[in-house]
């Protein structure tokens, strides 16, 4: 089922912890990471990219025995969440961030598909609290956006997807070595989600995230950029709830390993920052970034265009 929290209630923390949804400043970050070891590559948001077949979501768990899950898995992300079904729960504690009073640093790709952040490998970056019993390592951070201002987001809120989500995707440290073994594993994923919207009062970490310098720096595949000084804690909301569930990774193999942590806050982008000046090599605004999610209903633009990378959301478990 479907479980919230308001947030709200203090509790005592370590000089190194911050008590997510608090009005108060969170401390930075320190974190160690191991990369994910690349699945296989045979899959894509949309059917056909550069006019050859690559199987899209619908596809997924039918060309690959081991992708099963994306076909037959009862437990599939991202999901649209009906919130008159959502059932308060008094018993979760706040999440907790745990980011060893430092900045993070670590760095930008363009993956082709994904437009991600990957901090460096002996940095720390926690998450604990909330419906998790395990503390977790931040993996990566993943940027969803979609073909134009109203749709981009995986995850939908009473049938209302946003222009945005941001997936923090973290790996179960206490029982799993690696990113790459928690997500074949029970109780091995934990993935915070930050929906995403266009207005004033941007967020300051996505500031940094989607300025000019920085996007203009991964303009093609494989292109990597490096930030430095980032403020972890930047990221969420000054105070928040949030809605979880159990569910799955939104793309291949999707696996159903993974505790999702809705926050109930959106961010905001500037228009400005949306509205991202045309690219080499890329024939519309934004388009670059179209390129992470298992989504609703895949969009092209332009004639080199890069779907939307969502997945189609299920209902609401």
């Amino acid at each position: 089922g479907v479980r919230g929290w308001a947030g709200g209630a203090g509790s005592s923390r370590a000089p190194d912890r911050q008590l997510l949804g608090q009005r108060q400043r969170a401390p930075e970050s320190i974190a160690q990471v191991v990369p994910v070891r690349p699945y296989e590559d045979w899959w894509a948001y949309k059917e056909s990219l550069h006019g050859s077949f690559v199987p899209g979501p619908p596809f997924w768990g039918l060309v690959n025995s081991a992708w099963s899950l994306c076909a037959v898995g009862k437990r599939q992300s991202p999901v649209d969440v009906d919130s008159s079904q959502v059932v308060y729960d008094p018993f979760l504690p706040p999440l907790c961030l745990s980011t060893g009073g430092q900045t993070v640093s670590g760095t930008m790709y363009n993956t082709g598909r994904h437009v991600s952040f990957r901090p460096e490998q002996l940095q720390l970056v926690n998450i604990s609290g909330g419906p998790l019993l395990y503390s977790h390592r931040l993996e990566e951070l993943r940027l969803h956006f979609g073909g134009h201002d109203t749709t981009g987001s995986e995850h939908r809120l009473n049938q209302q997807p946003f222009p945005a989500e941001v997936q923090l995707i973290h790996y179960n440290q206490e029982l799993y070595s690696n990113a790459s073994e928690a997500a074949r594993s029970p109780n091995g994923l934990a993935i915070i989600s930050l929906l995403v919207n266009i207005g004033p009062n941007s967020n300051p970490f996505l500031n940094r995230l989607l300025n000019r310098e920085t996007i203009t720096r991964i303009s093609y595949k494989n292109d990597a950029y490096l930030l430095q000084d980032l403020h972890m804690e930047q990221l969420y909301p000054e105070t928040f709830g949030f809605i979880t569930y159990q569910g799955s990774m939104t793309a291949p193999p999707c696996y159903e390993t993974v505790t999702w942590v809705l926050i109930d806050q959106p961010l905001n982008i500037t228009s400005v920052q949306w509205m991202v000046p045309d690219l080499p090599k890329l024939s519309a605004s934004r388009q670059f970034l179209h390129l992470l999610t298992r989504q609703q209903a895949p969009f092209h633009r332009g004639n080199r265009g890069v779907p939307n990378n969502m997945r189609v959301p299920a209902p609401s478990p």
